[in-house]
């Protein structure tokens, strides 16, 4: 049955998580500056470039995760009692959308995948060409970070939502 307390769980994980987003993109922008201005090679500036785009949008979604979901936690835990009817309209509703959404963020994900591994090893043997080397493997490193970290999110977000839907159909 589903409870104010899966709700606490749900974005005291969600809030977690955040955490981890946010610690990716910084790690990912501390790597990309070393790489880019102290080791300096064709190859290191080409994996510098995806590593500071993705950490610039990891730890931004991050933060953005992590600041509002304690007014998220307590606005649910208290329509749960108070107005059930606020997550049968709206909360559900919302999840529903977030969930299409990590479909979508899955598929972009694993395309960056595919093209970081093709410029990887496509020019790794090319002299001349290793910014696209550098730029194919710190696209595989960042897709990676970012898949484990989507699907860890889309799992808790799938158990949440299921149980929102179990709790709206008896309303």
């Amino acid at each position: 049955m589903f409870s104010k307390t899966d709700i606490e769980q749900y974005f005291s994980a969600e809030k977690q998580g955040s955490l981890f987003f946010i610690s990716v993109g910084i790690v990912a922008i501390i790597a990309a500056v070393i790489l880019y201005f102290v080791l300096k090679t064709p190859f290191f500036k080409g994996a510098a470039i995806p590593m500071i785009v993705v950490g610039l949008i990891a730890g931004g979604i991050g933060f953005t995760i992590y600041k509002r979901s304690d007014n998220d936690r307590i606005r649910n835990v208290y329509a749960y009692d108070l107005n059930p009817d606020e997550l049968k309209q709206k909360e559900y509703p919302r999840m529903q959308k977030v969930m299409k959404s990590f479909r979508v963020i899955l598929i972009a994900e694993v395309v960056l995948l595919l093209v970081g591994i093709f410029l990887f090893f496509y020019f790794r043997t090319n002299v001349a060409q290793q910014l696209w080397s550098g730029l194919g493997a710190g696209l595989l490193i960042m897709a990676v970070a970012a898949l484990v970290l989507d699907i860890a999110a889309e799992r808790r977000a799938a158990v949440y939502t299921k149980g929102l839907a179990t709790f709206v159909a008896k309303r």
